[in-house]
This record gives C-alpha cells, sequence and structure tokens, in this order.
C-alpha cells in the first residue's frame, strides 16, 4: 500500500485537475522547522533559512498540476535566489530518490528538492492533495498556503509579498 492514505484525492491532482485554493493567514502560525536530505546528499534544515523568504512545494513526479507549477517555480528561483528567496521541492514519492533526481534532470529543475517524509508531511499537514505550496517569510511564519496549480504570475505575486 502506498504510504498516503488519501492517495486518491493526491491523485485527482496528478491527473490534470488544475484548480487551486489559496489561504492567507492574517494571524500566520511559525512554520513546523524540519531536516531533511537533498537529492544532492546535503541535510538541509529550516533553521539555516531562517531570515530568508521560504516557498516550499510538495509535489510528486506522477502529478500533472506538480510538473507543469515546476518551471514557474524555477523561474522564481532563479529571479530572486539573490535577494534571499529559497524555493524548496520536496517531493512525496514512494520511488527511489535516485529516479526522482533523473526526472529532476530531465525538468531541468535548479532549485532544491529533498524527499518529504512522514513526519514532514504530518508537520505542515494534513497535505490531501498535491501540490501544495507554502510561502513562509522572513521570520518564519507561513503567510500562504496554496493547493493546486500555480501559474507564473500567481508566484511571482505571492512571492513578491514575502519581500
Amino acid at each position: 500500500m502506498h504510504r498516503f492514505a488519501t492517495r486518491t484525492s493526491l491523485m485527482l491532482f496528478g491527473l490534470g485537475v488544475f484548480a487551486w485554493a489559496a489561504t492567507a493567514f492574517a494571524d500566520p502560525a511559525p512554520a513546523p522547522s524540519f531536516s531533511v536530505r537533498g537529492l544532492d546528499g546535503k541535510i538541509i534544515r529550516s533553521s539555516s533559512l531562517r531570515g530568508r523568504p521560504v516557498v516550499l512545494d510538495f509535489w510528486a513526479t506522477w502529478c500533472g498540476p506538480c510538473r507543469a507549477s515546476m518551471p514557474h517555480l524555477d523561474s522564481v528561483h532563479q529571479r530572486y535566489q539573490n535577494s534571499g528567496l529559497v524555493v524548496l521541492g520536496l517531493s512525496v514519492d514512494d520511488s527511489d530518490p535516485a529516479d526522482v533526481r533523473r526526472f529532476v534532470q530531465r525538468l531541468g529543475v535548479t532549485f532544491p528538492i529533498a524527499m518529504a517524509d512522514e513526519k514532514l508531511l504530518d508537520e505542515y499537514g494534513p497535505i490531501r492533495s498535491i501540490p501544495t505550496t507554502f510561502f513562509i517569510s522572513r521570520d518564519g511564519h507561513i503567510v500562504r498556503r496554496v493547493v493546486g496549480y500555480l501559474d507564473q504570475e500567481t508566484i511571482e505575486t505571492y512571492v513578491r509579498e514575502l519581500f
């Protein structure tokens, strides 16, 4: 059995449903801390991201809307990384990290990717649909959660709000 009890709902987005729901928080909560191993083998800790705006994107290789959002996320990564923005993709795939790495290389994604574990999904969740993207302020608070495909203009707008 797949590690996600809600794979059916996750797959709804993976099959091409391009709807999204954005939630902006008037009283933002602190983002849960985490430590993940990137596909490059390096450990990424949320504590090392403090003071920088962060975009966390939970995604999967089998998810169509996730794949469609990736170039937009990569574009904002390239545009704003020198201003301190961190874009981090968190794969929910069950497959071997090497398979995810090959997939990411084929897409030409340049932002860091790590594998999400159950603990991380629980702390940021429940994550019931993907993609699910979190926009985190410099002071470590979740200011927006978006479920579903994000187009370039919307991502740009939300990223600019972080600065």
